[in-house]
């Protein structure tokens, strides 16, 4: 009786219910003790808290080994408890977030991005394009991309607080080649498809998760009429 009603309380919160606390809660933590060790602060709550409300599930986590049972698992959440360990670390910087998505049968079907640092402010109407890339590793033909739409590129921190940008209107599309991890982009892609933006590979090709190398090339979030031009 004991392991059903346990079992019941876990289940009380939809997985995006779930997804959404987890995120807003670890941000919490993270403005808290920042600028300590955030990565193993946010690890550590994270791990504790979906082995207590989701203990069946696997974890593939950016600051954890790699269980190699995930990729038998029906449910796998993805998580990057700290995206943007640098920004994080520097003083002032809001370009920096908390990824938790679920991944289960083939499909994201759950996740959420919190940017805790970032001030609510009106959004800015721009005139021309914008294309947010990464601030240290910017695609070598992001520039082309950007005259040839008559664009401007906006160097940003990490993947979630691009991606956020996109969902908020305050750019147009987020770029990136040269590699990142399926942490970096289950969640921000996640909701961003939930927002209606466009989600995949540079070239169009669908973007997949929970491969054994969970290594991802490269990533295109933008508004859906924008799609055709940069795909």
């Amino acid at each position: 009786m004991f392991g059903l009603v346990a079992t019941l309380r876990c289940m009380a919160e939809s997985d995006a219910e779930l997804a959404r606390r987890l995120a807003t809660e670890t941000g919490r933590l993270l403005i808290s003790v920042r600028p300590g060790d955030g990565d193993h602060v946010a690890q550590l709550f994270l791990a504790a808290q979906l082995n207590e409300h989701r203990p069946g599930d696997s974890v593939l986590s950016e600051e954890a080994a790699d269980d190699p049972r995930r990729l038998a698992a029906d449910r796998v959440w993805i998580i990057d408890p700290l995206d943007g360990s640098r920004e994080y670390a520097e003083p002032g910087r809001t370009d920096w977030a908390v990824h938790v998505a679920l991944w289960e049968r083939g499909e994201l079907v759950a996740g959420a991005v919190a940017v805790p640092a970032l001030p609510r402010t009106p959004r800015i109407s721009h005139r021309r394009l914008r294309i947010v890339v990464s601030r240290t590793r910017p695609p070598a033909f992001a520039q082309r991309v950007a005259e040839a739409i008559n664009g401007v590129l906006v160097p940003m921190g990490s993947a979630g607080a691009k991606t956020m940008a996109v969902v908020r209107g305050d750019a147009d599309a987020y770029l990136h080649a040269g590699g990142m991890y399926e942490w970096d982009t289950a969640a921000p892609v996640f909701v961003a498809r939930a927002a209606g933006l466009h989600a995949s590979r540079v070239d169009g090709r669908p973007l997949v998760y929970n491969q054994p190398d969970p290594w991802q090339p490269d990533l295109l979030i933008c508004r859906p009429e924008l799609a055709g031009v940069l795909t």
